[in-house]
């Protein structure tokens, strides 16, 4: 984004693992973007793409409970494997609390609960969504 405004970045982003990266200077973007429509038209896809995630993120900060937050964030992070639906990702209750705007106490508390009421089982590894 500070590529394309001129503003401070607004975030930045740890590795959880070896990566390679690519660095490109300003002046070499501006005069692709001006040489490629289609390179424009991407990225705009992709800006567009992180605008609506970012409304459906205000959409749920606003209309749910921390229930129903953290719910939205398992669902989210889970993958289909064997019929099940499970999550493999390693996430913090800490990192939970951040991306659903809540305590880590509260998430820990709601993950418990889900625990308890049969909505999630957490094994060796993972965690299992049930259909209950």
């Amino acid at each position: 984004m500070g590529l394309i405004d001129g503003s401070p970045r607004s975030a930045d982003v740890v590795s959880s693992e070896s990566c390679e990266l690519l660095v490109i200077a300003k002046t070499d973007l501006m005069k692709a973007l001006s040489e490629n429509f289609d390179l424009c038209m991407n990225i705009m896809k992709s800006l567009v793409l992180r605008l609506r995630e970012a409304n459906r993120k205000i959409e749920s900060l606003a209309l749910m409970d921390v229930y129903g937050r953290v719910a939205k964030l398992l669902l989210d992070f889970s993958v289909e494997e064997n019929g099940l639906r499970v999550i493999r990702r390693k996430v913090t209750k800490q990192d939970m609390a951040k991306m659903v705007g809540a305590s880590r106490e509260m998430v820990s508390r709601v993950m418990k609960d889900l625990e308890r009421s049969g909505y999630i089982r957490v094994e060796e590894g993972l965690i299992v969504l049930t259909e209950d």
